[in-house]
């Protein structure tokens, strides 16, 4: 078994992850609204990058990290690890949440200013009862989705290819277009384009996604009770010694 990295080099790999999800999500929303007048275009050009940089992120630095990128996905890692004494010790989970949500607003201004868009505050209001119902399926699924594929023992490039799909699919199935993410959330209240989203939807939608990440996590202890029998930390993590 090969040495876990420090909590520094998983903390930059965290923050350097959701950084450039976050850019690859507001960065082709930048384009596609440049390149297309039609909302339904615009949408699938930013759900086909997000679907690639999304895998291409899980592949490179899942070694490193876990690949968590999502502030939900770490807690719960800690929450279902707690028993077995493999998930994310508290101190660890707190640097792990503030590396993901500094580095999505440093992505966010990345993204703006490699297309000269000035650096403001989202205007786009979102939170709707239909939309935070999409958060809580969105993000429910995708806690759903890592923590089977890591119980059933899956390797790092399946999990990164079905992580990928799932959000590139929940881009179109849920009317909140799968945010499913706390720090991506923070992060896009910092462009004022196609991918933004206004403060005042902020908190409606992280409450959403905690709700959905409890919702994955009762229906994880339901459909997979036993862990598979490795020393797993992340959703990613369990695919490593097959690497090493």
């Amino acid at each position: 078994m090969t040495a876990r990295p420090t909590l520094a080099r998983r903390a930059l790999a965290e923050f350097l992850g959701t950084g450039l999800l976050v850019t690859t999500v507001v960065g082709s929303g930048i384009a596609a609204q440049r390149l297309s007048t039609d909302v339904g275009l615009r949408l699938l050009e930013n759900s086909i990058a997000t679907v690639f940089g999304l895998a291409v992120l899980i592949l490179l630095l899942g070694p490193v990290s876990g690949a968590h990128f999502n502030p939900v996905v770490s807690a719960t890692d800690a929450l279902l690890g707690r028993r077995t004494g493999t998930g994310l010790p508290a101190r660890d989970l707190v640097v792990y949440m503030a590396a993901q949500v500094l580095g999505g607003i440093g992505g966010a201004v990345l993204a703006n200013l490699m297309f000269q868009v000035p650096t403001a505050i989202a205007t786009t209001e979102r939170a709707t009862a239909a939309t935070l119902l999409g958060e809580v399926v969105a993000t429910a699924g995708l806690v759903l989705l890592i923590t089977g594929l890591t119980r059933t023992g899956q390797a790092l490039p399946v999990i990164a290819a079905a992580v990928g799909a799932y959000i590139g699919a929940a881009y179109w199935f849920t009317s909140s277009t799968s945010f499913a993410n706390p720090a991506v959330t923070i992060g896009r209240v910092f462009t004022d384009t196609f991918a933004g989203i206004a403060p005042v939807s902020v908190l409606p939608f992280l409450a959403a996604q905690l709700v959905g990440g409890a919702v994955g996590i009762g229906l994880t202890v339901l459909l997979f009770a036993t862990p598979a029998p490795v020393d797993s930390r992340s959703a990613v993590d369990l695919s490593k010694e097959s690497l090493a």
